[in-house]
C-alpha cells in the first residue's frame, strides 16, 4: 500500500477508535469529545515523532528491537545530550512519558492520575515551544487533565484510550511532504465544524479552494516571508500557503476568536513542521483588538495574507469601537449596518477585507474568499472597497467559483486576489462557475473540482490568459468604465457571426422577405376588416 494512503487510513481509523471510546463512556457528540480526540491524537504523534528523531541520531536505537527499552539504559547526561540535538519541532520526552510506559503500567491503581500527570508533564516541559497565547498574553497549554471529562470509571476510560495507540506507528511517514493533511483534518473536524456552532460558527475551507489560493499567490521562489490569516480557523489556508512557499522559508501569524480553532491550528503546525510559528498563533478578536504589532505599536504588515472570513456575524457589541478615530484609516469604507431584527445577519466580511488591505506591506499579496455578490454590488461599503482597490492599483484578479463549493453554505463564493505591486494592471477575471461535478456530502450536496480543472484555473490565472467564455484580462481603466464591476461576464466580447452570400442569393432573400411581408400585410388587412365587422354587429 502507498505510504500516504496507509497513513491516511491509520489516522482515520485512530480517530474512529477514539470516537468509539468517547461514545462508550458517555461522551459521544459531547463538546469535550473534540478536546479528547485531538489531544490524544497529538500525544500519539509526538511519541512517534520522538522515536523517529532519536533513531536518526543514534543508530543503536534504530537497530534495537524495542527502542524504548534501549533508551532507558542511557545515562542521564547522555539522555540530556540526545534531547539537545532534537529538532525544535520535536517534543522533549522523558522515558516515563512514552506510550509504551503507560501501556505497561495500565493496571496500577489510579491509572487515570498517571495518565493525566503524564500529559500535563509533557505540556509543562515543552511549554515554551508548544503553547498558544491569548490576546491577553495568557498561555494555553498543550494538554490538560482528560479523565475529568468522565464522571466515573476514569481508570477504565484512560486504559481504553492508551490501548488504541499501540497498534501502529507514524514513524515511516515523517520524511514525506505533508500535502495530504488537508484531507485528514477535514475528516477530523467535520463533526465539529458545522454551522450549528453558535455565534462564532466555523467553516472548513475545501482543499481545492485552499490550493488555488496558494498556487495563485506564490508564483515564484521566496524566502524569509511572513504569512497571515486574521480569521485562521484550523489553518487550512495557511498550511497550503506554507507548503507552496516552503515551511522553512516562511513564518506563520494568525488570530482567531475561537479557542477551539487556535488549539487545532497549533496541532496543524506541529504536524506540518511549522513549530517555529506557534508563538504567533493567538486566540483573540482580530477586528477589535488586532494582536500582531511592530515595536512602535503600529499594526504589523505582511508579505502574504489568506482568509476565508465569516460572511455574516453578530458584531453589534463592537461596532461603535470599530468606528473610532483610531480605526478610521483601517476601516476607510465604514462598518456594515447591524440589522435590527436579525443582528446575526450583519455582513462582517467587508470589515475583514479592509483589515487585510491595511495589513499588506508594500509588495504584499492576499487572497480572500468573498460572497460573489461583493464583486457587483452597486453601492455601499462593497462598492467603496472595489473603488479603493482600483484607485490604489492593488487588484490582481477575481475567480468566481462553482456554486456549492462549500457543502455547509449555499452562498456562491469568489476568490479576491490583491497585489500591491500590480500597479500596471493586467487583471485576470475568471468565471469558473460551470466547472466541477456535484457529489453527495452527508445531507448536503457539494461541487468538487477535478484535478485537471484545478490546474486549468491555476494555469489560466497565472499565465494571464484570456479564454473565451472563461476568463478576460483587463486594465484598471476598463474596470472604471464598467462602474468598478469585477464580474467576468461584463467584459466578454459580444460576437456577431457574419455569413458571406452572393448578390443573387441576397436578391432572392430580399424577394422572399418582400413576399412574406406582403402576405402578412394582406392577412393583417383581412383581420382588420373582420374585427370592424364584428364590432359593427355588436353595436347593432
Amino acid at each position: 500500500m502507498n505510504r500516504t494512503i496507509e497513513f491516511e487510513k491509520n489516522t482515520k481509523d485512530l480517530i474512529d477508535d477514539l470516537k468509539s471510546v468517547c461514545a462508550n463512556y458517555g461522551l459521544g457528540n459531547d463538546g469535550n469529545e473534540f478536546k479528547i480526540i485531538t489531544q490524544v491524537f497529538l500525544y500519539k504523534f509526538l511519541n512517534d515523532k520522538f522515536a523517529f528523531e532519536v533513531k536518526q541520531l543514534d543508530s543503536k536505537l534504530a537497530k534495537a528491537e524495542k527502542w524504548e527499552e534501549a533508551i532507558v539504559k542511557y545515562k542521564k547526561s547522555d539522555y540530556d545530550l540526545l534531547l539537545m540535538q532534537l529538532s525544535e519541532s520535536t517534543a522533549r520526552l522523558q522515558p516515563e512519558h512514552f506510550i509504551s510506559y503507560l501501556f505497561k503500567n495500565q493496571n496500577q491503581a489510579k491509572f487515570a492520575d498517571l495518565f493525566d500527570s503524564t500529559l500535563t508533564a509533557i505540556a509543562k516541559e515543552n511549554s515554551d515551544i508548544f503553547s498558544v497565547k491569548t490576546d491577553g498574553g495568557e498561555k494555553i497549554m498543550l494538554f490538560e487533565n482528560l479523565s475529568r471529562y468522565v464522571i466515573d470509571k476514569r481508570d477504565e476510560f484512560c486504559k481504553a484510550l492508551i490501548n488504541k495507540l499501540v497498534h501502529f506507528s507514524f514513524e515511516n511517514i515523517f520524511h514525506e511532504k505533508f500535502d495530504f493533511y488537508a484531507t485528514i483534518f477535514e475528516y477530523l473536524i467535520k463533526d465539529y465544524n458545522t454551522n450549528s456552532g453558535g455565534k462564532y460558527a466555523e467553516y472548513f475551507t475545501p482543499h481545492a479552494v485552499a490550493k488555488i489560493m496558494a498556487s495563485c499567490l506564490v508564483t515564484e521562489k521566496v524566502k524569509n516571508v511572513t504569512c497571515y490569516d486574521p480569521s485562521a480557523g484550523s489553518g487550512t489556508l495557511l498550511m497550503n500557503l506554507a507548503h507552496a512557499i516552503g515551511e522553512d522559508k516562511c513564518t506563520i501569524y494568525s488570530q482567531d476568536i475561537s479557542q477551539k480553532s487556535s488549539n487545532l491550528l497549533r496541532l496543524n503546525l506541529i504536524l506540518n513542521n511549522l513549530v517555529h510559528s506557534i508563538p504567533n498563533i493567538v486566540k483573540g478578536n482580530t477586528l477589535v483588538d488586532p494582536y500582531h504589532r511592530e515595536k512602535d505599536g503600529k499594526l504589523k504588515k505582511f508579505d502574504f495574507i489568506v482568509s476565508n472570513p465569516p460572511f455574516k456575524l453578530d458584531f453589534s457589541d463592537f461596532v461603535e469601537d470599530l468606528k473610532s478615530k483610531e480605526n478610521h484609516e483601517r476601516f476607510f469604507a465604514g462598518m456594515p449596518n447591524v440589522p435590527k431584527a436579525k443582528p446575526e445577519g450583519m455582513a462582517i466580511y467587508p470589515a475583514f477585507i479592509q483589515h487585510i488591505m491595511y495589513s499588506l506591506n508594500e509588495k504584499g499579496r492576499a487572497a480572500v474568499v468573498v460572497p460573489t455578490g461583493f464583486i457587483t454590488a452597486s453601492s455601499g461599503i462593497e462598492k467603496k472597497i472595489r473603488e479603493r482597490l482600483v484607485e490604489k492599483k492593488m487588484l490582481r484578479g477575481v475567480i468566481s467559483m462553482p456554486s456549492n463549493i462549500f457543502a455547509t453554505t449555499g452562498t456562491n463564493v469568489s476568490i479576491l486576489f490583491l497585489d500591491k505591486a500590480n500597479t500596471k494592471g493586467d487583471i485576470v477575471l475568471m468565471d469558473a462557475s460551470k466547472l466541477g461535478e456535484t457529489v453527495k456530502d452527508g445531507k448536503n450536496q457539494k461541487t468538487v473540482l477535478r484535478k485537471e480543472e484545478e490546474e486549468q484555473i491555476i494555469n489560466t490565472f497565472n499565465e494571464h490568459k484570456a479564454v473565451e467564455d472563461f476568463s478576460v484580462v483587463v486594465s484598471y481603466e476598463q474596470i472604471k468604465e464598467k462602474n468598478y464591476s469585477f464580474s467576468t461576464g461584463q467584459y466578454f466580447e459580444v460576437k456577431i457571426e457574419y455569413v458571406t452570400i452572393t448578390e443573387k442569393e441576397f436578391s432572392q432573400k430580399i424577394k422572399h422577405y418582400q413576399r412574406s411581408l406582403e402576405s402578412m400585410f394582406a392577412d393583417s388587412k383581412k383581420l382588420e376588416t373582420e374585427i370592424k365587422n364584428n364590432f359593427q354587429k355588436l353595436s347593432l
